[in-house]
């Protein structure tokens, strides 16, 4: 295979799930990047933006933006950490009510776009994203 093909074929990939994804949560007011930050906070506790920032692999300027809009929502609030600049994420108990019906939400659209391919197909594609990022996350540890 073709590098270039890797790549391409990944990035189109990832915008049409992202794009599904979006839909998906339209109508229940939240776009991916707010599920992802939703579903970090609620799995992991509270995080501080720096935090998110690394574990989602997301820059700070639009986690920023993100989490402005989850705090104008009312699903997460900012908490001042152990110096001024830092800022602990929490979720709201609003959004721990809505949670269930968002992760429904993703739960039902993850079927749907995997529904045609065979059990042991996506179990081995999920052993392949997790073995292929457990893989990139050691490298940059050593870089």
């Amino acid at each position: 295979m073709k590098s270039h093909e890797l790549f391409h074929t990944l990035h189109q990939l990832s915008r049409h799930l992202t794009n599904t994804l979006n839909e998906a949560l339209k109508p229940l007011g939240l776009y991916g990047s707010q599920w992802s930050v939703i579903y970090v906070l609620k799995t992991k506790g509270s995080l501080t933006q720096k935090e998110l920032c690394d574990y989602l692999f997301v820059e700070a300027p639009p986690m920023t933006r993100t989490i402005q809009r989850l705090v104008k929502q009312g699903y997460v609030y900012q908490v001042t950490g152990k110096d001024k600049r830092e800022k602990i994420i929490q979720l709201t108990d609003v959004a721990l009510t809505l949670f269930p019906e968002w992760e429904k939400t993703v739960i039902d659209t993850n079927q749907t776009l995997l529904k045609h391919l065979p059990e042991a197909s996506q179990e081995e594609l999920f052993h392949l994203q997790k073995s292929w990022l457990q893989q990139l996350l050691s490298k940059e540890q050593i870089i």
